[in-house]
């Protein structure tokens, strides 16, 4: 792991001024520290053509604040961003002034074409093979951006349709802001790109709406990024918010105060968005501009890297016995699996292997009784991109079933509902595995390259070197007879060098 100076961003955007300060410039990278201050600096733009004064104040005591943070966390380099509302105030350039004496650096004030481009780069940084539309709600502005694979394609598009801004335009009369939607989107160019793909929600009031979808269906993963509604019920949930009242809205305690008044823009954009557009589903993304930014520094080959194994290659660091140890895991089941045709994996199943190997031993300081409980929550719960929330789930499982065993005891049942049963028979077979691997190798780096355990015909053999046959007892035995209990076969222990 590269130990290098924090990094920070700064984003002044129309609703909120935000710090957000990372642990380096990574392929995965960690906030270390993050605040906001709700400050409202669009909330006039429309209607005077300027940002509202005691706004301003809010946002430049707030960035006194950051600046003294970055000077503290020792930051060496400090990006500083704004978005619609300082971009098209005429007041705008005296205040990004201000705001530059303060931070002490330059302020980028992004068009809406590089807004676009940040926001579809945040996307690619966090979401796995992304093939879908970007979109980015502010308080001033949405940004729509197609975004496949690693590529951006096209500029993308603004649409004067943030939830402040169009507060302001309807003079907070929902009839007139539904009218004012219905235009806006009527030319949307990109939006018949949409049909069949996923919709890729970035910004803080899609985040706000999500969190209250969450906790009216009692979901069982608290994680933001990577929660995923079908394109019918995120239709019928947002016309029920931009038809309704919002305090009486069940659950709305799940959302600040100071979001509720933004919900109902927010809902009627995505509302109309996903009545126009026709998506598949659409999912959050809580890696957007700001994570764009730091995307588009990255040089090809850290670009390339999968931010998933990355991140479990960092815990395997920070909180394994000895981390070369998973590594050689890895390769151990990597020629276990690849010994059957019945193991068969995907790229993607293999990936999901891969990171439960690097996370295997993250536990092991936990008591003995709850390393399998702690496990679970720990991996399901950690700030990882590049990984869905079945998949989240996935990892997760094979290190749970690693330290309880394969009976009685099950994992918590709300969580298995977000994996198929292909991938929960996966993950026991893959933790079977690990069960084998642990009481041979003591967790200790240079024993498990000596050995392998492969598939052969109706047996699974498990090969060991000579000078290692001591370590080849019943407890041992016990947990390989398990594996193959899960996958129809006999076990076989061989001793190599034995006459």
């Amino acid at each position: 792991m590269t130990v290098a100076a924090p990094i920070a961003v700064i984003d002044i955007g129309s609703n909120s001024v935000r710090l957000v300060v990372y642990e380096a410039l990574s392929r995965a990278p960690t906030p270390i520290f993050n605040e906001k201050a709700l400050c409202g600096l669009g909330r006039e733009v429309v209607s005077t053509g300027r940002l509202a004064e005691d706004a301003i104040e809010k946002a430049l005591s707030a960035l006194r604040r950051f600046r003294g943070l970055c000077d503290a966390m020792q930051v060496e380099t400090l990006h500083a961003l704004a978005t619609a509302a300082a971009r098209d105030a005429k007041n705008g350039p005296a205040f990004i002034a201000e705001c530059e004496a303060i931070c002490r650096t330059k302020i980028e004030i992004l068009t809406g074409k590089r807004e676009a481009e940040l926001a579809a780069l945040g996307v690619i940084s966090g979401i796995h093979d992304p093939d879908g539309i970007a979109g980015d709600l502010g308080g001033g502005s949405l940004e729509l951006v197609d975004v496949t694979g690693t590529s951006v394609a096209g500029e993308g598009i603004t649409l004067p349709l943030g939830s402040l801004a169009l507060q302001d335009r309807s003079a907070k009369s929902m009839r007139k802001a539904e009218r004012i939607v219905r235009d806006a989107m009527e030319d949307a160019a990109v939006l018949p790109n949409l049909a069949g793909r996923t919709f890729y929600a970035v910004g803080g009031t899609w985040r706000a709406l999500a969190r209250l979808h969450m906790f009216q269906k009692d979901y069982p993963l608290h994680v933001m990024h990577g929660y995923t509604i079908p394109a019918k019920e995120a239709l019928a949930f947002a016309r029920s918010v931009h038809r309704g009242e919002v305090e009486a809205l069940g659950n709305i305690e799940a959302v600040s105060m100071a979001r509720r008044p933004l919900l109902s823009y927010g809902a009627l954009v995505l509302e109309n968005l996903v009545r126009i557009g026709r998506p598949a589903q659409v999912m959050i993304s809580a890696l957007g501009v700001r994570e764009g930014l730091l995307y588009s520094r990255l040089d090809p080959p850290q670009r390339a890297e999968d931010p998933l194994l990355l991140a479990a290659q960092e815990f395997n660091l920070l909180r394994s016995r000895a981390p070369l140890h998973q590594e050689e895991m890895v390769a151990w089941t990597d020629h276990f699996f690849a010994s059957s045709p019945a193991l068969e994996e995907s790229a993607e199943e293999r990936r999901i292997r891969h990171a439960a190997c690097l996370l295997a031993d993250v536990s092991w300081r936990a008591h003995p009784d709850y390393r399998g409980e702690q496990s679970l929550n720990v991996i399901a719960h950690a700030a990882f991109a590049g990984v869905d929330h079945p998949s989240r789930v996935a990892v997760a499982l094979p290190v749970y079933f690693r330290h309880i065993g394969l009976t009685p005891e099950q994992p918590p049942p709300r969580l298995l509902e977000l994996v198929t049963p292909a991938a929960l028979d996966r993950a026991r077979i893959l933790g079977a595995a690990m069960r084998v691997a642990y009481p041979l190798s003591a967790a200790m780096p240079g024993i498990l390259p000596s050995s392998r355990m492969e598939v052969r015909g109706d047996t699974v053999v498990l090969t060991v070197p000579r000078a290692l046959s001591d370590m080849v007892n019943e407890r041992l035995q016990s947990r390989l007879r398990a594996l193959c209990r899960l996958i129809g076969r006999e076990p076989v222990v061989e001793v190599e060098g034995r006459g």
